[in-house]
């Protein structure tokens, strides 16, 4: 039996234990932020979430079980997948459109017979995570739907690791182009000038390549009305823009993240994370990634308000053995930022919405300003309190007012112009 000195000592351990594990929580959780941004203890513990399945993640892959992702993706749909459940106002079904699954959600607009807008909605998540058929993108979609009064069609494309770049976008075209069909459209009783195409963060990206691509196919007789992109990230030529500088270890999305998510899309190690954090990649000496990155020179193409003090980093010698290794660094279809102005005028009417304490506010800024020098008439909506992915936090236990603002005025537009 347990002695009563024994007892003691014990009862006198413990509020130093609780004190040790309660510091070392506020440790792991707390971060500072700005205070432009709303709601702070709310995102920390948020982003401590996220960052503990992704340690979890790699802590499983430096043991061997399986690639990080493929863990990360499991601990994320274990709790957020759900069936295609209809109601009396919306019809919501799973299929394939040219072999590559799609949700579609298809709102009852009653008799008439009325042909009904459509938007093609493409989900984020660093082409390795999300999904049509996680709960967060179900209820965006239904909420898109209802408010628009539009058939949405949410496409399941294939994720990293088990495919890279191009085959995300492959996915997208082929789904997009079957849907473009005549004979489709008739079936869901589109109206064929009523079309748009829209993602989220990497699916923005995917959506602005997919609009370049379309337009560029004289295949395709349906033309797209609008294009709605949503914190895009749209280039991966130069990891210094203000917004990356500024927002380094910003939550819900850090510099370092999105670099080996990019890695990890086109096929490449991780060993490159670093050099490319100092623009090693597009240095001068490295001809071919220098004029890509020419056509986005920030200096021109941002705001005084977005520039601030930040300084463009160029390297004057640097690490070729990236491209080499990477040669789909190359590839504008990655970076749709990157296409030549006359892609960017063929493209259609252009909604852009952006967030302050984001790496990637530059990006969708940019393309914003890029496309208004190629003729194109766009919307740029910016929000100040914003961050990266705050759009899929707008409703219970995760509700953030600059969530639910960004989602409303996403909507309105979409109802506006569509």
């Amino acid at each position: 039996m347990q002695s009563c000195e024994e007892s003691a000592m014990n009862m006198r351990a413990l509020p130093t234990l609780i004190t040790a594990l309660t510091a070392m929580t506020a440790y792991y959780v707390y971060s500072p932020l700005p205070s432009t941004l709303s709601e702070q203890w709310k995102l920390m513990l948020l982003d401590a979430t996220f960052r503990c399945a992704q340690d979890l993640s790699n802590l499983a892959h430096y043991f061997g079980f399986s690639h990080h992702l493929r863990i990360l993706n499991f601990i994320s749909n274990y709790f957020d997948q759900v069936d295609p459940v209809s109601s009396s106002n919306m019809k919501v079904t799973d299929t394939m459109f040219d072999g590559v699954e799609v949700r579609i959600f298809e709102p009852n607009t009653g008799p008439g017979g009325r042909l009904r807008r459509l938007i093609i909605y493409i989900h984020g998540g660093g082409w390795a995570l999300g999904s049509a058929r996680a709960r967060s993108y179900d209820t965006l979609c239904r909420r898109f739907s209802e408010d628009v009064n539009a058939v949405v069609v949410s496409i399941e494309y294939r994720l990293v690791p088990n495919v890279h770049f191009p085959e995300q976008l492959n996915d997208v075209y082929a789904a997009t182009k079957y849907l473009l069909l005549p004979e489709v459209l008739d079936r869901y009783s589109i109206d064929p000038e009523r079309i748009a195409i829209s993602g989220d963060s990497a699916g923005g990206n995917l959506a602005a390549a997919l609009c370049q691509q379309l337009t560029g196919d004289r295949s395709v007789t349906t033309q797209v009305k609008l294009q709605a992109l949503i914190y895009p990230v749209l280039q991966i030529l130069d990891f210094n823009t203000p917004s990356y500088q500024q927002n380094t270890d910003m939550p819900i999305l850090s510099r370092f993240v999105m670099i080996k998510f990019w890695l990890d899309y086109l096929n490449g190690s991780h060993v490159f994370a670093h050099a490319m954090m100092v623009n090693n990649h597009t240095s001068l000496d490295i001809s071919e990634t220098f004029a890509l990155r020419n056509r986005l020179n920030w200096d021109s193409l941002l705001p005084a308000s977005f520039k601030k003090d930040y300084k463009p980093i160029f390297q004057m010698v640097g690490s070729p053995s990236i491209v080499r290794n990477v040669p789909a660094l190359l590839d504008v279809r990655a970076s749709p930022l990157a296409a030549h102005k006359e892609t960017l005028q063929r493209l259609p009417k252009t909604y852009v919405l952006t967030c302050e304490h984001d790496v990637l506010r530059d990006d969708g800024t940019m393309y914003a300003k890029r496309l208004e020098e190629a003729g194109i008439d766009v919307t740029h909506d910016h929000y100040e309190d914003g961050f990266h992915g705050c759009i899929l936090f707008a409703a219970w236990p995760t509700y953030f007012s600059v969530g639910a603002r960004a989602r409303d005025g996403y909507i309105k537009w979409l109802r506006e112009n569509l």
